[in-house]
């Protein structure tokens, strides 16, 4: 039994392999996107582990580094030369390293553009030759020197790439304060030791330039990176120098900063992670249905065969066994075939997100054992359970079959499957409909509330209801399908018809088929209304809220020095110039033993201009907000249980405390964050100033245009900052969301690609099954022009089918998404133009998929096609 199997193997290779193809693909992606994520995780962990020193002193709620670099992360504390010197003394500190660090650098290109990171961090820093938890330096120098002068830097060579230059050149950079142009020759290159960058940009300049730039000049330091001793372990270390650090800082294990760092961006790196894992698994389940509807159509094919095997003595179990081994034997190689290819995969994967701004390095992109049998393991699994079916269903052929002339077996009543399939369908709409219905609580046992959202509830009704879409395309298809065939046949004629004829011969079939591609254009079409209502509540938001002429705003998000808002004051034709600026603190009562306990928070800084520009829908007391107070929006009131009048306490970097007093509450806005004070009191708190937006009111009769581009000539030597009218600004943040939209649909085309690859595979195995029918129809008069042409209408109609189910079924899961998120998205919008794009690609697909079957058709002799059993 098994050299038979081996040799149905060998018979019937260029058959399987469309569907081994259809395995390729679906394991190639998962193989790819586990690398991929694990080259993402050792990149970081390299990163965070190469920089961490065995203790470190830095201000009370200090954070990461990267955190530092955020809006706002800046502003802390300063240590002086005397407390480096005293924590020297120590005798469990082998050295202890001054560290100097701050943000709102940005690096100019040779023709004077901005290095764009695309939202990674910009670390600028001294070189102090600390030591990490290996003991080895922090940096690596990859060639050139480490700069000796304020007139020195080192860059990561990506930047330096970006940039163009090379080591011995002069650059230009932007400061936040002071010299606004600083030139600065670049003096070397270096990376992270153990991990790169992962695409946030370096700025290394000697402990005295970077005291120039963020500690005004003088001789003070951010924090300090300490080695042990020989035999000191890191709490010892730690607890020593806590003795001797000034009030206002903190002395931690190295072991403490790495948890901390990781947990920072663990929850970046898992929704990367897990965004791409999510296609994987639905680029697996297409192949799944291409797999149950190869094996559906061989075993029909191999009735005869099999029901002669069964004369001859052959058990159900052999059969059964026989076409899952030959399943087995497909998966095994092509699940190896896919992972190799996945392995190309997350480098490729890696290349688009460089282009993003993450760069993973090529050295920790390898295949791992897990991902290896994982990938085995997957592969393997669904290609069994998809043959399992069609194997059980070979058993039952009866050997009395091999004596008869027609050993198709009868099609078999789909009733029950049909029934089934609706009840799961009536629940998947129930459950995408909750949101409107009503979400009920959810508790386990002991009295645990389960947090259910909106958008989950929707999801997991959309799931089902795909799902079950598919398994009962055959009914719910039937109507499409002889809808197209009368449309065929109208325009087509006979040749039309006949083609509607074959897609309708095997409603199950051609509904399976038809599903693989459903499945990619209901989830394309389900982002894409999302995405144009996301687009369409952006336009009323900027409309309903954006009350300025103009705004004046970093590209990446960044703030930027205010000799641009002071410039911009004086230009003919603004009235008003209205500042805000972006701070972090801890909210409430801060927990230095435990930094995980302390809630962070974003705090706005405004001037006393604001209430002249924006219109806040103010809840409760005045939208005025002075020195001492702060204006709360109501989301945040009720999560700390904040009452107006109420005073809060708020602890910044620098370790100074504020105290305001609640002035007013106001709706959730885009205008502010949950916590808006002036701009003096973050000054109070020791918190560099700098702006984070310019919001403008123009004098009035004055000219938009002219004034607009008044503030352009203003800031063109300037490329740290972007001046936008209300059009603009709402395109700018549409661009963003569009950004994400191509990203998405580039990798749900793996899926129509495999759907592609379903129905040629179909279109194949039908042309075979065919053959005498084909000839019969050619001996008749049928021209091989005509022959082709109902091979791709019949292609075309298989291809349709699933477009008008996907996007049905995508639009309609769409509106309910947007309404279970309509608090944050308040418009919908259908995006018919793409829909009928995606419907001209669905036609375009059949047309591509018919073109190797209909040539097969054609070439075929007519009296051997008419001979053949």
């Amino acid at each position: 039994m098994l050299r038979l199997t081996l040799r149905n193997l060998a018979a019937h290779k260029v058959r399987l392999l469309m569907s081994t193809l259809a395995i390729v693909l679906g394991v190639a992606f998962l193989a790819g996107v586990l690398t991929f994520s694990h080259g993402l995780d050792r990149t970081f962990s390299g990163i965070i582990n190469g920089s961490t020193p065995d203790a470190q002193v830095r201000p009370t709620n200090s954070g990461t580094a990267a955190e530092s670099a955020r809006p706002g992360g800046g502003g802390g504390a300063m240590l002086g030369p005397k407390t480096i010197q005293r924590l020297r003394e120590l005798p469990e500190v082998a050295r202890a390293d001054g560290e100097v660090q701050g943000s709102g650098l940005f690096v100019l290109d040779t023709e004077g553009k901005l290095v764009n990171s695309s939202g990674a961090p910009t670390l600028a820093f001294n070189h102090s030759g600390a030591r990490n938890l290996l003991g080895e330096p922090m940096l690596d120098l990859d060639r050139g020197r480490w700069a000796q002068t304020p007139k020195e830097i080192v860059l990561d060579g990506s930047t330096a790439k970006k940039a163009g230059y090379s080591v011995g050149e002069t650059i230009t950079l932007i400061a936040p304060r002071g010299e606004t142009r600083r030139k600065v020759t670049l003096t070397g290159i270096a990376a992270f030791n153990g991990g790169g960058t992962a695409g946030a940009q370096l700025l290394v300049f000697s402990t005295e330039g970077a005291q120039s730039l963020f500690a005004d000049g003088k001789d003070t330091y951010s924090g300090v990176s300490l080695s042990a001793a020989p035999g000191v372990t890191q709490k010892e270390l730690a607890a020593a120098a806590s003795a001797v650090v000034p009030k206002g800082f903190e002395a931690v294990t190295g072991d403490q900063v790495v948890e901390e760092s990781e947990d920072a961006i663990g929850d970046f790196l898992d929704v990367i992670s897990v965004f791409l894992i999510v296609f994987a698994v639905i680029a697996v389940i297409v192949g799944a249905f291409i797999i149950v509807n190869t094996f559906s159509i061989l075993i029909a094919q191999r009735s005869r065969q099999l029901a002669l095997l069964r004369a001859l003595g052959a058990s159900r179990r052999q059969v059964t066994t026989s076409v899952l081994f030959e399943a087995l034997v497909m998966a095994l190689v092509a699940a190896t075939v896919g992972i190799l290819a996945g392995w190309a995969l997350a480098h490729g994967l890696a290349g688009a997100f460089r282009q993003a701004g993450l760069e993973i390095a090529s050295d920790v992109l390898v295949l791992t054992p897990r991902t290896i049998w994982i990938s085995y393991a997957v592969g393997v699994l669904v290609t069994l359970a998809a043959a399992l079916l069609p194997s059980r269903r070979a058993a039952k052929v009866p050997p009395v079959a091999a004596m008869r002339e027609d050993t198709q077996p009868p099609a078999r009543s789909t009733a029950l499957r049909t029934s089934a399939g609706v009840m799961l369908l009536a629940a998947g709409l129930v459950l995408a409909a909750m949101p409107r219905i009503g979400i009920p609580d959810i508790s386990l046992p002991g009295g645990v509330d389960v947090p259910t959202s909106p958008a989950l509830w929707v999801g997991v009704g959309a799931g089902i209801s795909i799902l079950s879409v598919a398994w009962i395309s055959a009914f719910l298809g039937r109507p499409v399908l002889a809808a197209l065939r009368t449309v065929s046949g109208l325009v087509f004629g006979m040749t039309g018809k006949l083609a509607g004829q074959n897609a309708m011969r095997d409603p199950r079939r051609t509904g399976a088929t038809a599903s693989a591609l459903m499945i990619g254009l209901a989830l394309v079409s389900l982002i894409g209304v999302l995405a144009a209502s996301m687009n369409a509540s952006i336009s009323d938001v900027v409309e309903d809220q954006f009350k300025p002429d103009m705004v004046v705003q970093s590209p990446t998000f960044t703030s930027f020095p205010t000799s641009i808002g002071d410039e911009m004051e004086k230009v003919e034709g603004v009235a008003t110039v209205s500042r805000s600026q972006i701070a972090q603190a801890v909210v409430g009562k801060v927990d230095p033993r435990n930094p995980k306990n302390n809630e962070a928070a974003f705090v706005f800084g405004v001037d006393r201009e604001m209430p002249q520009i924006y219109d806040l829908d103010v809840l409760e007391g005045s939208e005025q907000v002075k020195p001492g107070q702060v204006l709360v929006t109501d989301e945040a009131a009720e999560e700390h249980e904040w009452r107006l009048g109420d005073r809060i306490d708020l602890t910044f970097r620098s370790g100074r405390q504020l105290h305001p007093q609640i002035s007013g509450i106001i709706a959730k806005t885009q205008v502010t964050g949950d916590i808006t004070a002036r701009i003096e009191d973050l000054a109070d708190a020791k918190v560099p100033r700098e702006d984070a937006s310019l919001s403008i009111l123009l004098a009035r009769g004055a000219d938009a245009a002219t004034v607009h581009d008044r503030l352009d000539k203003l800031v063109e030597d300037r490329p740290v900052v972007a001046v936008q009218d209300k059009k603009e600004f709402a395109d700018s943040i549409k661009g963003q969301v569009n950004q994400l939209l191509y990203m998405i649909y580039g990798l749900l085309a793996l899926a129509i690609v495999i759907a592609v690859i379903g129905i040629v595979n179909t279109l194949g195995l039908s042309v075979i099954e065919r053959t005498r029918e084909i000839g019969l129809l050619r001996a008749i008069g049928l021209s091989r022009g005509q022959l082709r042409r109902m091979i791709t209408l019949e292609s075309v109609t298989i291809a349709v089918l699933g477009a008008v189910l996907g996007l049905g079924l995508g639009v309609l899961f769409g509106v309910l998404l947007r309404d279970a998120l309509r608090e944050d998205l308040s418009s919908l919008w259908v995006p018919l133009g793409q829909l009928a794009a995606f419907l001209g690609i669905a036609v375009a697909v059949g047309v591509l998929a018919a073109v190797l079957p209909a040539i097969r058709a054609g070439r075929e002799d007519v009296l051997k096609a008419i001979a053949t059993e």
